[in-house]
């Protein structure tokens, strides 16, 4: 589990194809050494786990499926990604809670200048489109955020000056794919509402 508060703006080092899919070599500001081999660790909002680790960097081992769902399979070396280690208990939930399960890829349609912050849009497939509520949360490339507006297949976020400068927002632009995890509650609802 996570918060969907970033703490790491991480590096893609090297990617080496495997039998099953990619293996990714992460720079990180995190220490290593207490990072376990098999701790989770989101990365732009997958739950990978930790399958090697060095000084200032980690390795991860992506399958296809993941590959298939998600913004992975275009990443290549030099790409910033949004880094957040699983959640302990005590840890403050400033976020909230995220699984790191991707549930689909969405596409920057408009960025703008909204004061010091920023207005991202979002189109967004139609089926999950109904699991986006104004006001609700979501979770962009691992970032939890809050949603301002909802269309029939689009959505926007502001993004403030804090986070637009700690995550990857400050890299994305018109037409880049993203991560999205929908909220694990408006998950629960629809799969209630579907069986009565």
């Amino acid at each position: 589990m996570f918060t969907g508060l970033v703490t790491d703006l991480g590096e893609i080092a090297a990617v080496t194809p495997t039998d099953g899919g990619v293996r990714l070599e992460i720079n990180t500001a995190y220490d290593t050494s207490t990072v376990d081999v098999g701790a989770s660790i989101a990365c732009n909002g997958c739950c990978l786990t930790a399958v090697e680790m060095a000084a200032s960097k980690f390795s991860v081992d992506v399958s296809r499926e993941s590959l298939d769902r998600t913004t992975l399979r275009g990443w290549k070396a030099g790409r910033r990604i949004n880094l957040e280690r699983a959640l302990k208990l005590g840890d403050e939930m400033g976020g909230h809670i995220v699984s790191g399960h991707v549930d689909c890829t969405a596409e920057v349609s408009e960025r703008k200048a909204d004061g010091d912050c920023f207005m991202f849009t979002f189109t967004i497939p139609a089926e999950f489109s109904r699991f986006i509520a104004k006001k609700g949360s979501v979770v962009i490339d691992g970032v939890s955020l809050t949603v301002n507006e909802v269309g029939e297949e689009a959505f926007s976020v502001n993004i403030i000056p804090h986070t637009y400068s700690v995550t990857t927002f400050g890299f994305l632009d018109v037409g880049d794919a993203v991560n999205i995890e929908i909220d694990m509650l408006a998950r629960y609802v629809a799969r209630l509402l579907k069986q009565s």
